[in-house]
């Protein structure tokens, strides 16, 4: 970037920035500090490009083969806006070690943190290996960037997670996002990025069931109100909805086009593609998720409790076609400015609702359901790693 030095010459120089940065946001505890982080590459499905105006052709394996620099530039900034998610959360996440319910939600917190870390290692890794000079500066940014300062390149990662119905929400559904995107990132026709997806999709499962089952947890306990939780399904599950971007996104149409980022369920869709809507269309099969993992919290609900629901996909929208205007959160319908004002209250979680919900937390030792019969988070960790390939 223009003005900016990079300090870094090789990753070593980088991993020194990162052990650096995680003692600076005050997540390096005795288990983090423990974890040998590493670049990580699995298997792809196919060596041939899978969808756009390249498809059938030879999957690329350094830029050198990559026919533009419009295109390599795009693959870039997508992997530098992928990395920038993953040590955001980490700073999101920072303060909630001394808050956990149960020493396995916190050895959970701690797994999640790490690979939410080797994520970004992995990102930054495929800057400094296939970008050169503007990869490096990239890298060395991701670690500068912070979420606590607002600085981070999307907005829901800006925002700090700091209580547990935050966190399980978040990586229930903020993470469910992130699962969706590596996904579409899994068949691109980078090869070494679509390798790079096969361990970060194992480890967001893990992520993903940390949060559903503690969500489960809090509904099964009966103790936090329904209408208190919905209230976080609406923050996070609208914010989720922004991250798919914009409508009509031509960065979404030339990235299908050249095959670098694909439709979620690409390989079972074999309908030709609405190139001017692809992200809405990822954003619906998100929301169609979303909505069933949802209803089946409503089968643990207390007797006279609100039924839950995720958000409408025109709620609480800060991008795209629907941005800024006024929505019911449940219905999708229109309302007036006072009626908003008022909906938005009943919606979306204030600084009232934060204290009921530290109060309950606080006060009520069973807010949350009792983990059974599960394993150590961290005595497992390894598992996914067994089968990487060394490249």
């Amino acid at each position: 970037m223009p003005g900016k030095v990079a300090k870094i010459g090789t990753f070593s120089d980088w991993i020194g920035l990162f052990n650096d940065w995680r003692k600076e946001i005050g997540v390096n505890t005795d288990d983090i500090e423990a974890f040998h982080f590493d670049t990580l590459y699995g298997a792809i499905d196919t060596d041939e490009i899978e969808f756009g105006s390249y498809k059938g052709r030879r999957k690329w394996e350094n830029l050198r083969q990559i026919p533009t620099q419009q295109m390599r530039d795009a693959l870039m900034n997508m992997i530098v806006y992928q990395g920038d998610t993953e040590f955001a959360s980490v700073e999101q996440q920072r303060n909630l070690f001394e808050m956990a319910p149960t020493d396995w939600d916190r050895r959970a917190l701690t797994r999640v943190m790490i690979e939410e870390m080797r994520h970004g290692w992995q990102m930054c890794a495929l800057l400094m290996d296939h970008f050169g000079y503007s990869g490096k500066v990239e890298a060395q940014k991701m670690l500068e960037r912070h979420a606590f300062e607002n600085k981070r390149l999307l907005g829901a990662f800006n925002v700090d997670v700091d209580n547990w119905m935050d966190f399980f929400t978040y990586t229930d559904f903020v993470d469910r996002d992130g699962k969706f995107q590596l996904q579409m990132l899994k068949y691109s026709a980078f090869a070494p990025l679509g390798r790079s997806m096969s361990y970060m999709l194992r480890e967001e499962a893990f992520h993903m069931g940390t949060g559903n089952d503690g969500l489960r947890r809090i509904v099964e306990a009966g103790v936090i109100p329904a209408r208190l939780m919905q209230k976080y399904l609406n923050k996070w599950i609208s914010s989720s909805y922004d991250l798919f971007g914009t409508d009509h996104s031509s960065s979404a149409h030339w990235a299908y086009v050249w095959g670098v980022k694909g439709r979620y369920d690409e390989p079972k869709n074999e309908l030709a593609p609405d190139l001017d809507d692809l992200n809405d269309y990822n954003r619906n099969l998100y929301r169609d998720e979303v909505a069933g993992l949802i209803e089946r919290f409503n089968g643990s609900l207390k007797p006279g409790e609100p039924r839950l629901y995720a958000p409408h996909i025109k709620f609480n929208r800060a991008i795209g076609r629907w941005a800024g205007q006024k929505f019911h959160a449940q219905t999708g319908e229109p309302l007036d400015d006072h009626t908003y004002e008022q909906h938005v209250k009943e919606c979306m979680p204030s600084a009232e609702d934060k204290k009921l919900l530290l109060d309950i937390i606080a006060s009520e030792k069973k807010w949350i359901a009792e983990k059974t019969g599960a394993h150590d988070p961290l005595a497992s960790i390894g598992e996914v790693r067994k089968s990487a390939i060394n490249l």
